[in-house]
């Protein structure tokens, strides 16, 4: 027994190593990195240099192709922050031109502006907010309907560029816009007259408020002031270096000293902010979409020939007034706010008319057999106003198209329809 236990146990440790079975001869381990994980690395760094060579390749073969260089456009006169699909190229590769017209390419047209028009459902503001939308750029308007119609812009009501904002202006507001066009507030006597209190904190504090929001966001603003703030005038015509000689405590003051202080504001903050602002001083304007019955002599003598009623003349009927069409007035806005020149600039027509020409060229118009009615004239009244333009068709190359004779129809059109409606 003790030979058997012996013999077992010398031999128990060569039989309790197991050795696994195999059908192949085995080898010994390598050290080195898989063969199939070299060789996607080997390919990885291959792609990204490749990738590499054409990503930085590509711009020189594009620009030197014939096609391309034959019809691109001359960009040459745009500044470096309006071209961001060069900005990735050498400075030494020259950006193509054309002998051709100049043209934009798609990719560089001019980009979209974000706009506030306050004032923007009343009669010029209106057709500026029209103008504008047309042109592609996102209108806000804000209006307290004080003066404004929603009619005046209900047919943009479904346009997406388009957001229509009830709002004082006496009251701040904040917002994100590239310009601002400052219209908000009553512009004919009967309204102004109204509430005369309210009309010049519109002008002050208004004023204000939308300064205080151009300086905030960075953003260009422009008043719309008026040839009212020369007054009675003693020069004619009026140049924009004239001074005025305005009543600072008549009935029309809150009108007249609410724009000039309008007009002082928006220079301080010039001055003494650095905000980009540019001042225009309108005068007489009528088109569609005047209110009936404002006060204003054109709408006055259109609307009382339209129902038959005496065309009322204030005085002697020999105070001259110059007018101009809407439109024009819209495209000298867009001209001195896209423009490098601050202001003041006089918007109007110098044609001058007496008030009993402007009579009779209603009476053509609208009816031959029209009577004028002759009444005690108001305080304060100008004797004569007539625009010097010289300084807009110089720095704006602006100047108005519409003559009186061919923009009076197309306002008694509109006037027509509206009173046939029964508004008042």
């Amino acid at each position: 027994m003790k030979q058997l236990y012996k013999q077992s146990s010398s031999s128990s440790p060569s039989s309790s190593v197991q050795i696994p079975y195999s059908s192949k001869p085995s080898k010994a381990r390598s050290h080195s990195l898989p063969r199939s994980f070299a060789q996607r690395l080997l390919f990885m760094l291959l792609g990204a240099l490749i990738a590499s060579t054409l990503f930085f390749l590509h711009p020189y073969f594009s620009y030197s192709h014939p096609s391309t260089a034959s019809s691109s456009s001359s960009l040459s006169h745009l500044e470096s922050d309006q071209l961001p699909l060069y900005s990735h190229l050498p400075r030494s590769i020259p950006i193509p031109t054309s002998t051709g017209p100049k043209r934009i390419p798609v990719g560089l047209k001019r980009p979209s502006k974000r706009i506030v028009v306050t004032g923007g459902a009343g009669f010029v503001g209106s057709h500026l907010v029209d103008r504008l939308l047309d042109r592609g750029d996102s209108v806000i308007v804000i209006d307290n309907f004080f003066t404004g119609r929603k009619d005046n812009l209900v047919h943009r009501m479904g346009d997406p560029r388009f957001e229509l904002i009830r709002h004082d202006v006496v009251e701040p507001i904040l917002l994100e816009v590239d310009q601002i066009y400052h219209l908000a507030c009553p512009a004919s006597p009967v309204h102004y007259k109204y509430n005369p209190i309210k009309t010049i904190k519109t002008n002050v504090m208004g004023t204000l408020n939308m300064l205080g929001l151009a300086k905030r966001i960075g953003a260009r603003f422009l008043l719309t002031s008026t040839s009212e703030v020369y007054g009675d005038p003693l020069e004619h015509p009026q140049k924009e270096t004239y001074w005025g000689h305005v009543n600072p405590i008549g009935v029309r003051s809150c009108y007249d000293e609410g724009k000039r202080t309008a007009e002082t504001l928006t220079m301080d903050y010039h001055r003494g902010a650095d905000v980009e602002v540019r001042i225009a001083r309108i005068f007489n304007t009528y088109g569609p979409r005047m209110c009936l019955d404002d006060g204003r002599v054109v709408s006055n003598f259109v609307a009382q020939a339209i129902r038959k009623q005496p065309m009322t003349v204030y005085g002697d009927g020999k105070q001259t007034r110059s007018f101009q069409y809407v439109s024009d007035l819209v495209e000298g806005l867009m001209a001195l706010m896209e423009g490098e020149h601050i202001g003041p600039f006089n918007l109007g027509n110098p044609g001058e008319f007496t008030m009993l020409e402007l009579a009779e060229v209603v009476k053509e118009t609208i009816d031959p057999s029209a009577t004028i009615e002759f009444k005690e004239n108001t305080a304060d009244d100008p004797h004569k106003r007539k625009p010097d333009i010289s300084k807009a068709k110089e720095l704006l190359n602006w100047e108005p198209k519409v003559p009186l004779r061919e923009g009076l129809p197309l306002m008694v059109s509109d006037f027509q329809k509206r009173i046939l409606n029964g508004e008042k």
